[in-house]
């Protein structure tokens, strides 16, 4: 059976929000940060960066998530995060090959004519939906969450 936490993303992000609200929104509580505060956060994350078509925003939105894990600003802690973010990242692309929404979706999402190509492909319901679930999944096992209730 699928976690929560995995489902309560995809919901989120498939009701409307961006990738990045969709997993800092679900995965930020957990750590203490207020859900309201995650949206108006990563709101400007999606579409790889305010529609810059860079780093895809469920791994933006997964890295946020994972910095709320470390408390404190000495080097080990810095170091832990870093690590953790790197994880996620080799997780990620060793399944998609690239971070960049652009190579993820094949469109330039901060053009107007690849905007219409991402809609008139279904590239939402293709490749973003998979990309913000998987971003959970990864979040789920690196943060050690599997048994922790919702």
């Amino acid at each position: 059976m699928e976690n929560n936490r995995v489902e309560q993303a995809v919901a989120l992000f498939t009701g409307g929000m961006a990738c990045s609200q969709a997993i800092l929104a679900t995965y930020g509580p957990l750590f203490g940060f207020d859900r309201d505060e995650a949206i108006r956060i990563a709101r400007g994350f999606g579409g790889g960066m305010g529609r810059l078509s860079e780093t895809c925003g469920a791994v933006t939105g997964a890295f946020m998530a994972i910095s709320l894990k470390f408390d404190g600003t000495d080097k080990q802690t810095k170091e832990d995060n870093y690590a953790l973010m790197q994880e996620f990242a080799r997780r990620f692309k060793s399944k998609h090959h690239s971070l960049n929404c652009t190579q993820l979706l094949d469109c330039d999402l901060g053009k107007p004519e690849d905007q219409a190509k991402f809609r008139e492909l279904g590239r939402m319901q293709s490749h973003c939906i998979c990309y913000v679930r998987e971003a959970a999944q990864h979040l789920e096992e690196l943060l050690e969450l599997e048994n922790k209730p919702v």
